[in-house]
Parts: structure tokens; sequence; C-alpha cells
């Protein structure tokens, strides 16, 4: 019988390698790991909300707003992984090129619907558009995905031409193809960290978890899904 389990909320982009870090820890612990991975706006809102979680999961910058809000044990948090920013087109389209800062305006220009989420990529692309002066031009072109749900899946739909979000929420999505990266002059890296509720039932048990996320021996699994250690 295994030990009494760990119960997590995480943002959709460290959904993958949660999973499969979960089972490895599973395995070799026999304790079992619950993390409902939901958009991240709406995870840290159940947070708030009095949602109780051993472990947290989300960008750096929400969970230090938790933290600082009193929700998350203080100095808990720890940083995870870092996530840099893909677009992606559905399969079967033309690709467009990716080679520099010019190039990606140029394709955004000819995209008649481009789609972006709720979470920090979404935020880094409308900021381009307003460092570009591409607000006007984006009039009934831009679809922004419900939260928790991948903007691949749009893309893969054929709604939407062009899509952008973290590489690891692009992975894997079926019907679509990641054509890269954002070039670095105009990539956005995001710090993803975990930490341990505030009112966290396996509070010793969580740290113990956080401290296995947080290992060399995750590495390998952060990279395979699009993810770099911090």
């Amino acid at each position: 019988m295994m030990a009494e389990g760990i119960v997590g909320i995480s943002s959709m982009a460290t959904s993958q390698i949660l999973a499969d870090l979960s089972s490895s820890y599973q395995r070799k612990t026999e304790r079992s790991v619950t993390i409902e991975s939901i958009g991240g706006v709406e995870a840290a809102r159940r947070v708030r909300g009095g949602a109780i979680y051993d472990v947290i999961v989300l960008a750096d910058d929400a969970l230090r707003g938790l933290e600082d809000d009193g929700y998350v044990k203080p100095g808990s948090r720890v940083s995870f992984a870092k996530s840099a920013i893909a677009m992606a087109v559905r399969s079967g389209e033309s690709v467009p090129a990716l080679t520099d800062e010019v190039a990606t305006k140029a394709a955004i220009l000819r995209a008649r619907s481009i789609c972006y989420s709720t979470g920090p990529s979404g935020n880094h692309l409308l900021k381009l558009l307003k460092k570009w002066d591409f607000e006007p031009l984006m009039s009934g072109r831009l679809i922004q995905a419900p939260p928790g749900v991948p903007v691949g899946a749009l893309v893969a739909r054929g709604e939407a031409e062009l899509g952008f979000q973290q590489e690891s929420e692009l992975l894997n999505v079926p019907g679509i193809e990641v054509v890269g990266l954002l070039p670095r002059e105009i990539q956005s890296l995001t710090l993803f960290a975990c930490g341990v509720g505030i009112m966290a039932p396996n509070a010793r048990e969580a740290e113990e978890f956080i401290c296995f996320l947080t290992s060399q021996d995750s590495n390998a699994c952060k990279r395979r899904h699009g993810m770099e250690p911090p």
C-alpha cells in the first residue's frame, strides 16, 4: 500500500514534465502524487480562494505573489525550470522563417489569424506587437485561447494560422508543426517555480518531492519536454 499522497496544482506549461516526474517519484518512494494542471490564472485563483494543495507549480512571478500574500509557505519557493516561447503552424501548411526579428515580424504581418495564450507567452507577444506598433494592424486577427486550452489545439483545427506559446505546451500536440523558438533578440524566458502550500497537510512530504523535482535527476525530463533547468 502506498503512503499518504501528495496533491498539487500547476499551470499547463509544466504538465507533461510533472506527470513524468511524479510517476518516477511514485515508483521510487511508493508515495502517490496527484498534480492537476490547469490554466495558470485559474490555478492562482483557486489557491487564493482557499483550495488546499501540498505543492504549487507556477510561473515564478505568480508564485512569488502567492508567497507574498500568505498562500505559500515562506522560503519554500524554489526555481523549477525555464521555458522559451515557440511558434507553430498547422501540419502541412507553409512554414514561415524565424531567422531574426525582421523575419518574425513579416510572418506575423502575413498571417490571417494569430493565437496566443492567457499566460506569460501571450503577454510577451502582446508587448512585442505594441513595441512594433502592430496593434492597429491586428484588428480581428488575434485569438486568445481560453484558459487551460492549448494554443496548438486551435492551430490544429485551423482556427488560427500561427500560434505562440511556451514550447513545452506546443510539443506533442497532434496536427501542428513547431516552427521553432522566437529569435534570441525577441525571446522571453519564463521561470517556473514550485512551493509548498501554506495549509499543506503533507508539508514535509511536499518539501521532499520538491527536492526531487529540482534535483539534477530531473534535468533530462525537463529538456525532453522543451524546458531547461533553471
